[in-house]
C-alpha cells in the first residue's frame, strides 16, 4: 500500500490510496444524506461521525473539496485537513486498546459539501458504535450560529480569510452541547433571515424556506430522520435588520418588515412544534430585535402546549471576521444558554 506521511501529533499519520480494512459501525451527528455508494454527504455546518475500535490504528475515509475537517481520536486531535482530499487518512501507533474516533467538520462552504466515506481498521477489532446521546439539541441560525469567522485575530476578512477562520465547533450551538454531553444539529446559514437575507440579496428564499431541505442548495426535501430533539435554539434577526429596506423589496418600510417577520417567525415556530412536538425552543433576540423576539413569544405562548423562553444576547465584541463574534463572544452565549435551560425543568424526561 502507498502511504504519502504527513504532519501528525502524537500519533502518526499517513494517506492510503484506496480504502482497506474493516468498517465500523458508526454514529451520525448533524444533517446529512446517503449517497447511492454509501457516503453519507453533507451542506449543512457542524456535522459529525463517530466511532469505537480496539487497536492501534484507523482509517478515516473522506471526500472534500475545500471544507476543513479534523479527526480526533479520544477528544484530541490528531489530524485536519484543509485542502482538497479524497482517500482514507490513516492513524496509527496509537495506544493498544479501545478508542473513539470523530470526524468534525469545522468549515461552511454554502456550495461545499464533504462526504463521509466511512471509519475502518484494518487490524484492530470493530467495536458497537457509540450510543446516541440521551439529550439532543438543534439550534437554527445565521452566521452567528454558524461561528463565522469566530477564530480570526481581525474584523478585517475577505472571502478566503472567512472560509478558513470559520470553526463551527466553537460557536455556541457545539459548545453548549459538548458540555453537556448532548447530540447536536446546527441548521444554519450565513447571511440568510427570516424573511430577508442580508441587504436584500436573494429575495424569496430564507432560512424557513430552505430549513427542510436535506442538503440546504438542493430542493430535495428532508427525510423522516428520527432525529427527534428536546430542544430547539432559533437565533435569527440579525441579516434580516442589519441593512436598510431597499426601494423594489416586498415591505414598504422597517415597520412593514418588522410586522412580516414576526408573523413568519410565529409562523416557523409552529411549523417545527408540528413536526417536533416533544421539543422545547428558546428563541435568541439580538440588540437590534429583540423586542420582536419577545412579541414572537408572547403570541406563542398563547397557544403552545410549553413555554417559549426568550434569552438576549450578551454584550459582544464582536472582533471576529466583518463584526462577527469572536471565540469569547461565543463561549458568553453558551453560557447564557446554559443558564437558561437550566431553569427549564422537566427539559430532558
Amino acid at each position: 500500500m502507498k502511504r504519502i506521511w504527513a504532519i501528525a501529533a502524537l500519533a502518526l499519520v499517513t494517506m492510503a490510496c484506496a480504502d482497506t480494512g474493516r468498517p465500523l459501525a458508526v454514529h451520525e451527528g448533524g444533517r446529512s444524506v446517503r449517497d447511492a455508494d454509501g457516503a453519507l454527504r453533507s451542506g449543512w455546518p457542524g456535522v459529525y461521525y463517530e466511532a469505537r475500535f480496539s487497536g492501534t490504528s484507523v482509517n478515516v475515509g473522506v471526500e472534500t473539496r475545500r471544507e476543513t475537517v479534523r479527526v480526533l481520536i479520544d477528544g484530541v486531535e490528531r489530524s485536519r485537513i484543509a485542502r482538497p482530499f479524497s482517500g482514507q487518512l490513516i492513524i496509527d501507533e496509537l495506544t493498544p486498546g479501545e478508542h473513539l474516533v470523530r470526524l468534525e467538520r469545522l468549515t461552511e462552504s454554502q456550495p461545499g459539501e464533504i462526504r463521509f466515506l466511512g471509519f475502518f481498521t484494518a487490524e484492530g477489532q470493530a467495536l458497537s458504535p457509540p450510543p446516541a446521546r440521551a439529550k439532543r439539541i438543534e439550534f437554527i441560525g445565521d452566521s452567528h450560529s454558524v461561528g463565522y469567522g469566530n477564530t480570526s485575530p481581525t474584523r478585517d476578512c475577505d472571502g478566503a480569510r472567512v472560509h478558513v477562520t470559520t470553526d463551527t465547533q466553537q460557536a455556541y450551538g457545539p459548545l453548549l452541547a459538548k458540555r453537556l454531553d448532548a447530540d447536536y444539529r446546527v441548521i444554519a446559514w450565513s447571511g440568510f433571515g427570516v424573511v430577508r437575507n442580508y441587504a436584500g440579496n436573494m429575495p424569496g428564499e430564507s432560512l424557513p424556506s430552505i430549513y427542510w431541505r436535506a442538503v440546504p442548495g438542493e430542493a430535495v426535501p428532508l427525510a423522516n430522520d428520527g432525529w427527534k430533539p428536546q430542544l430547539i435554539v432559533i437565533y435569527l434577526g440579525t441579516n434580516d435588520f442589519s441593512t436598510p429596506v431597499k426601494a423594489g423589496e416586498a415591505w414598504a418600510d422597517e415597520a412593514a418588515l418588522r410586522t412580516a417577520w414576526r408573523t413568519r417567525y410565529a409562523g416557523f415556530v409552529r411549523e417545527l412544534a408540528a413536526k417536533q412536538p416533544q421539543a422545547r425552543f428558546v428563541l435568541i433576540g439580538g440588540p437590534s430585535f429583540d423586542a420582536d423576539t419577545r412579541a414572537v413569544a408572547a403570541a406563542l405562548n398563547g397557544s403552545m402546549a410549553r413555554p417559549v423562553v426568550t434569552v438576549t444576547t450578551p454584550a459582544m465584541e464582536l472582533t471576529g471576521c466583518n463584526w462577527h463574534p469572536s471565540l469569547k463572544d461565543q463561549r458568553s452565549l453558551a453560557d447564557l444558554l446554559e443558564g437558561a435551560i437550566g431553569r427549564m425543568p422537566g427539559l430532558w424526561d
